[in-house]
């Protein structure tokens, strides 16, 4: 009896506690699930966050580049004594653009240029531009870093579909050192509807490199930055006018002490004053560009005592030119053009030395750009120089190809 009586209240107790276990038991499975939930729901979003990031990345990244390739026959007269030169092709450039955008108002801009082909003989590689480039305002931002000169058409737009003819025109070469760039900082922007402007300080050429002055100018002198001399700083500017359809004028200067402190000098300070006034007149299918270059360089007779070199107290360069797109039906584009070039890297010089025969010359140029896409194109020119170029002879065929991208 007494069995009975108290076994039924410990089947119930029992089960109660069969009960409340099994509850638990669920309970705590319920919060494991929970947790596994929260878990898969970080996880996602770390996955969509890195791939957000990722995609970020690419989006404020920008590849680019140019490359040009040329074909050069030379023939005619040559200096007395000298060999003409072989006809010769050359993979000139090629560069490979990388900018990066790490918010609204602050980017990099960088050029990695290879230069024929390889890093033997004459080719080089060669950091071009590296700069960060700050974004206020159209009326004033500012670059620090390693930035192309702002002098005439070609130093800072210099990719082979911007330019007619397949070489570089000589005026912009010998005259105005382009592919020419400093380390410094600048402002720029737009101080008027059409008026733009660009001033800042950069560092300088050194008169020690001041070779083969007569055919090349200040042309030897580009350090790139590296490992360059910097006892002596320069200032740039320029000023462009493109308020009305079509045309562009401006002027751009540079000015700087090249003697670095170099002892040979004895003190002398060497400055280079080079600047030139630019117009180019492109409405409809006709395309006009003239540019006048001067260069002035104090101390000339001491560089050339200490060095013996034969520099120049004053050089100079001009050229005209024009071009017709002829043809123009979609992305095709052929444009025939003609160019006069006259320069001088003689013009002035110390009575000590002697002008030679080489530091001038004028050329005749005629040839044509055939786009069959805007970033593609295929050149081919005749030159004719005044005298020999150099060993080269006084007439040049030309044939190339370049792209942009």
């Amino acid at each position: 009896m007494y069995k009975k009586l108290f076994g039924a209240p410990l089947a119930i107790i029992t089960a109660l506690m069969s009960s409340h276990a099994m509850a638990t038991s669920i309970e705590d499975k319920i919060d494991m699930l929970q947790e596994e939930i929260e878990q898969l729901k970080v996880q996602a979003a770390n996955a969509q966050k890195n791939k957000g990031g990722i995609q970020s990345l690419v989006d404020r990244t920008t590849l680019g580049g140019y490359g040009e390739l040329h074909y050069n026959n030379f023939s005619g007269d040559v200096p007395s004594g000298a060999t003409q030169a072989k006809d010769e092709i050359d993979f000139h450039r090629f560069v490979l653009f990388f900018g990066h955008r790490f918010n609204d108002w602050i980017s990099l801009k960088s050029e990695l240029e290879i230069e024929h082909a390889n890093t033997e003989n004459e080719g080089q590689v060669e950091l071009e531009q590296a700069y960060l480039d700050f974004n206020f305002s159209e009326k004033l931002n500012a670059k620090a870093g390693i930035f192309l000169m702002p002098l005439g058409f070609i130093n800072e737009t210099h990719e082979p579909p911007t330019f007619y003819g397949v070489e570089r025109n000589q005026i912009e070469t010998r005259i105005i050192p382009s592919t020419w760039w400093e380390a410094g900082a600048s402002l720029y922007g737009e101080i008027a509807t059409g008026v733009k402007y660009q001033a800042g300080i950069s560092s300088s050429l050194a008169a020690e490199n001041f070779d083969k002055f007569s055919t090349k100018g200040v042309r030897e002198a580009r350090r790139n930055v590296s490992e360059a001399p910097a006892e002596d700083f320069a200032v740039h500017g320029r000023l462009d006018y493109t308020g009305l359809p079509g045309i562009t004028i401006g002027a751009s200067v540079f000015s700087g002490n090249t003697g670095q402190n170099n002892p040979a000098l004895n003190g002398a300070d060497a400055r280079l004053t080079l600047w030139d006034i630019h117009a180019r007149y492109k409405i409809d299918k006709l395309d006009l560009r003239a540019l006048f270059a001067q260069g002035h360089l104090s101390d000339a007779e001491k560089i050339n005592a200490a060095f013996g070199f034969e520099t120049a107290n004053r050089f100079y360069g001009w050229y005209a030119e024009a071009a017709y797109h002829l043809l123009q039906n979609g992305e095709h584009d052929l444009a025939p053009f003609i160019r006069f070039e006259k320069w001088d890297n003689h013009a002035s010089i110390p009575k000590v030395i002697t002008r030679s025969d080489a530091s001038e010359n004028d050329v005749w140029t005629v040839g044509a750009n055939y786009q069959p896409h805007p970033q593609v194109v295929l050149k081919a020119d005749y030159q004719k120089f005044d005298k020999p170029d150099g060993d080269k002879g006084d007439k040049r065929l030309n044939l190339g190809l370049g792209y942009m991208f």
